[in-house]
């Protein structure tokens, strides 16, 4: 289960497994959310397509259900006909592969491409509101538009890039780095290639995402890298001119002298030691003495 918080923390929304621009529709609704107090970034996780296939079916497998989800789309749920269920009783616990991929009403076909897009250019889930081709085209785009214009979105197979934008995106630092496990659920199901090629079919919206995704995601990634790197020069050229900057302040050229000219202040030291040295040879009154000692001062 998904939830979109704000940034105060007042309130929660659940997104289950509908729409990005359905649940949004909800928040501005919701009455603790007036008009100009948005503070929402909006940010999701992609996956490889076929990973995430296998990993939702092992976990539906062991039992898991979305029977709670109303997959509310324009102020109404779908109806029986327009969404039917893929097994009859409780849950589908002990589904085979075979059986997961056969079901034409399986939510987990496309499912990224569906939870990003805005179900209700296409008419929500009444696959008759207009032709299939036209559906899927207008599907993608939207899921493509709503994921270029957030904040942040990530990959799962790239988990240190992910933490790197992450970080760089909301000026936060992670306690510790991320860690790349490539051990799975999905990882450890062993499938031969007409079952791969099948599974990319019944994904091949998902497969377009993803493939959008993945060079989008390296654009933003070495986009912030040379950023950081045209901030890091900028910086050490910075710390460089202060250092001569204050090497300057402490030895500062005598301005208006010639080089090797004797310089006021050294002429005042030498009367000084003429004005001692007469002093000592009995040649200097008081009074002299005194004008000798405020001129070194």
């Amino acid at each position: 289960m998904y939830e979109i918080a704000p940034c105060d923390g007042k309130q929660t929304w659940e997104l289950g497994d509908r729409g990005e621009a359905a649940i949004i529709r909800e928040m501005q609704k919701s009455p603790d959310v007036s008009e100009g107090s948005w503070n929402f970034y909006y940010i999701t996780m992609l996956r490889d397509p076929v990973s995430r296939y296998l990993s939702e079916w092992k976990h539906v497998q062991r039992g898991a259900t979305w029977k709670t989800s109303l997959h509310m789309c324009d102020g109404r749920s779908p109806t029986p006909d327009e969404l039917p269920t893929c097994y009859p009783g409780d849950d589908w616990s002990g589904v085979s592969l075979r059986e997961f991929m056969d079901c034409t009403y399986n939510l987990a076909n496309n499912r990224q491409v569906r939870m990003l897009a805005d179900l209700s250019l296409v008419g929500c889930y009444n696959l008759t509101f207009m032709n299939e081709s036209e559906r899927n085209a207008i599907l993608l785009q939207s899921a493509k538009s709503n994921l270029k214009n957030m904040a942040f979105f990530g990959l799962t197979e790239f988990q240190r890039k992910t933490q790197f934008l992450f970080e760089r995106t909301f000026n936060l630092k992670f306690i510790s780095p991320f860690t790349q496990f490539n051990i799975t659920r999905a990882s450890n199901v062993e499938i031969n290639e007409g079952a791969r090629r099948r599974i990319e079919e019944l994904n091949f919206l998902d497969v377009q995402l993803y493939e959008y995704a993945k060079d989008l995601f390296q654009q933003r990634y070495h986009r912030t890298k040379q950023l950081e790197r045209q901030r890091d020069r900028q910086r050490r050229r910075g710390e460089r001119r202060l250092q001569r900057d204050h090497r300057g302040h402490r030895w500062p050229k005598q301005e208006g002298n010639p080089e090797g000219a004797v310089t006021e202040d050294y002429n005042s030291q030498v009367d000084v030691q003429e004005h001692c040295s007469q002093k000592a040879s009995g040649r200097l009154d008081r009074k002299e003495a005194l004008i000798g000692r405020l001129s070194f001062i």
